[in-house]
């Protein structure tokens, strides 16, 4: 691996990145209800984007699998779709549902990637647990974060969370670093494995990853669909996402994608 460290000041242009991709987010948000379409949602983030001077991350990325390159600037992942649903002026949400959105972008040379899932008004109490156990995994990563820990530590924990509430972490798909580029080393999962433990990630300030917990309400068994992108769960159950962009600094985890001030670098 090739872990770049970045500096305080290089977190800061990062966080710079972060607050618009959270601010993205939010306004999406307040946009999720039954009748609205995915495509609104892509064209409120593209022209939220552009207004505020940053670059979409996704739109262009290739993928030999598919024959093309992601094709918007947000990905719009619907129930059983896990992640990189392509966002569609024919998909229209419904009662019930659920949508994960995640959004990366490049703002002045660096990069933020955040993810949030959304109830489509009112949604069952199993689908609302598995939206909640999902975002507290994802916060208990944030907490367990300390200079000189090993990740598999806060995999662990994440794992033995989602698992203990009856649900799985997908395994096929994993956190990333990221810095000037979306993907960067380390890969960083949700699970641990004999594969992280003979590798272990030991946690240094500087590190900047992009923690995003996958959660299944039944099986974590995924596969793609047939436009090649989208990845949904084989049983076709439901499926949470949620991400921030988290540096590493001396004292601990500082999140870069949830709209808080930094420090003056």
């Amino acid at each position: 691996m090739a872990i770049k460290l970045k500096s305080d000041i290089q977190i800061e242009r990062m966080r710079r990145a972060g607050h618009i991709v959270h601010e993205v987010l939010e306004h999406l948000r307040t946009l999720v209800k039954p009748g609205v379409s995915t495509g609104a949602l892509e064209e409120q983030a593209d022209a939220m984007i552009r207004k505020l001077g940053a670059q979409a991350l996704f739109r262009g990325v290739p993928n030999p699998r598919a024959g093309y390159p992601f094709p918007a600037c947000i990905c719009a992942s619907i129930d059983g779709e896990v992640v990189h649903g392509i966002p569609s002026e024919k998909r229209v949400l419904e009662e019930g549902q659920i949508i994960s959105i995640d959004c990366g972008v490049r703002y002045q040379g660096y990069c933020g990637d955040a993810a949030t899932t959304c109830p489509v008004g009112r949604v069952s109490e199993k689908v609302q647990r598995l939206m909640d156990v999902t975002v507290e995994a994802l916060a208990l990563a944030i907490e367990t974060i300390v200079p000189g820990g090993k990740w598999s530590q806060v995999a662990a924990k994440m794992q033995t969370h989602v698992e203990k509430a009856g649900f799985a972490v997908v395994t096929d798909f994993v956190g990333h670093g990221i810095g000037t580029e979306m993907h960067e080393d380390p890969k960083i999962p949700n699970f641990v494995s004999s594969d992280l433990l003979r590798n272990d990630i030991i946690l240094e300030p500087g590190m900047v990853l992009a923690i995003e917990p996958m959660v299944n309400m039944g099986s974590a068994d995924v596969r793609y669909a047939s436009d090649g992108w989208t990845v949904v769960t084989r049983d076709g159950k439901p499926s949470a996402h949620f991400e921030h962009t988290v540096a590493i600094t001396r004292d601990g985890a500082s999140v870069l994608t949830d709209g808080q001030p930094g420090r003056k670098p």
